[in-house]
């Protein structure tokens, strides 16, 4: 194996979570790849298909020549566009054509993963012309493929996974954007600490604190007397950090104490990927 130590622990994620989407899809009837998955706009075959592009980009594929329709009410932006246009173009396909892209793309990758033997540091290529670093390029493709598994197992009532490597991987990715929601976003004031304390599958205690410049950083150490507390359970937390509901739909399984405009403020500012 020539992949990088750093590099394995997304490797093996992204491993785990495309298995079991791929078991997921094989005792699907066709009707069944039409359902609706907490993702708006896309069904069960419109998530696979963005799973499978995903794939086609780390890959090096060339992106497809399409044309996306005009009626497409959930892309409003660029961003959006550019996402779509890996899921428009496999819209029509049935299902044996998408397990069988889907089998193949993972044999492809497979194939690109053991034989993986560049630095954690080099360049590459990112979505929209952007350029990262293939360790970042690889721990957002873990989260991702882990995230679209959940919106899966959401459409097709097949809760599971919540505690597979993804699920590590998406909690390292969650909590690396909190202190940007609570300091900038939320505005939280200078010199307090936010608690979150999450339970579950995946638990953790940690405390973003705001310093008197007005920067947040993460610290494992509870905080005396915090401006506010949030607690909740993880797949709340991964459903309402990834947009997949409003902070009101899930009221009944969230409890905060302390400054109510300011768990309000976090709480709107919370989605940080869709």
């Amino acid at each position: 194996m020539s992949l990088h130590p750093t590099l394995q622990p997304y490797a093996d994620a992204w491993t785990h979570s495309i298995e079991a989407i791929s078991e997921l899809l094989q005792p699907l009837a066709e009707a069944e790849w039409n359902r609706r998955t907490p993702c708006p706009g896309w069904s069960v075959r419109d998530v696979v298909s963005h799973v499978i592009g995903l794939d086609c980009e780390m890959l090096g594929d060339p992106r497809p020549i399409h044309s996306l329709p005009r009626d497409l009410f959930h892309v409003t932006n660029e961003h959006q566009r550019y996402m779509e246009m890996q899921v428009d173009v496999r819209r029509h396909h049935t299902a044996p054509e998408m397990t069988s892209e889907l089998e193949y793309v993972i044999i492809r990758r497979n194939r690109q993963l053991r034989n993986e033997s560049r630095d954690p540091g080099a360049k590459v290529r990112g979505p929209l012309g952007s350029e990262l670093t293939l360790e970042e390029s690889m721990r957002r493709h873990a989260f991702d493929v882990w995230v679209h598994e959940q919106d899966l197992r959401t459409a097709l009532g097949r809760p599971g996974n919540l505690d597979s490597p993804g699920a590590l991987v998406a909690r390292d990715v969650l909590l690396g954007e909190l202190p940007r929601v609570v300091a900038e976003d939320a505005q939280a004031q200078r010199s307090s600490a936010i608690v979150f304390d999450v339970h579950g599958p995946v638990e953790f205690l940690r405390t973003i604190r705001v310093d008197i410049q007005g920067r947040g950083t993460l610290e494992t150490a509870p905080a005396l007397g915090p401006a506010a507390t949030l607690t909740l359970d993880w797949e709340t937390y991964v459903r309402l950090a990834c947009g997949r509901v409003t902070p009101e739909s899930v009221s009944d399984r969230l409890k905060t104490e302390g400054d109510p405009e300011l768990t309000a403020a976090i709480l709107r500012n919370f989605t940080v990927t869709q």
